[in-house]
């Protein structure tokens, strides 16, 4: 893998521990709040379990992109890159925020794409 590819691969990986860390642990405070744009604390913690489940989720990605860093397995890397952005595309169908298709499928894609490109 390149260093371009593999800063971008290390970009997406970053920014899925941080939606971990948004939807594991700061989901009912302000700055969760703020972030998923929550209608209310109470909306915040009746939902919080679904939401730590989610920011699992977020973690196993990561994972994924860091262990295929580790690695250097392109295949690895493409497969979670994939993954990715499918959940940016279905997130931003489901809650018609295109700001989700934005922000989590458009630098995977851009990864997917580097990760073609010949060293």
């Amino acid at each position: 893998m390149t260093l371009t590819t593999l800063i971008l691969l290390a970009f997406v990986a970053i920014e899925h521990i941080y939606f971990l860390i948004l939807e594991m642990f700061m989901w009912t405070k302000p700055k969760g709040i703020k972030a998923f744009g929550l209608k209310s604390r109470q909306f915040a913690e009746e939902t919080k379990v679904l939401a730590a489940n989610q920011g699992l989720y977020n973690g196993f990605l990561a994972a994924g992109l860091i262990f295929s860093m580790i690695e250097n397995d392109i295949r690895v890397a493409v497969f979670f890159l994939i993954c990715v952005t499918i959940a940016g595309i279905y997130g931003a169908f489901s809650t018609k925020q295109i700001k989700v298709f934005y922000v989590q499928a458009i630098p995977a894609i851009i990864a997917l794409i580097f990760c073609f490109i010949p060293s």
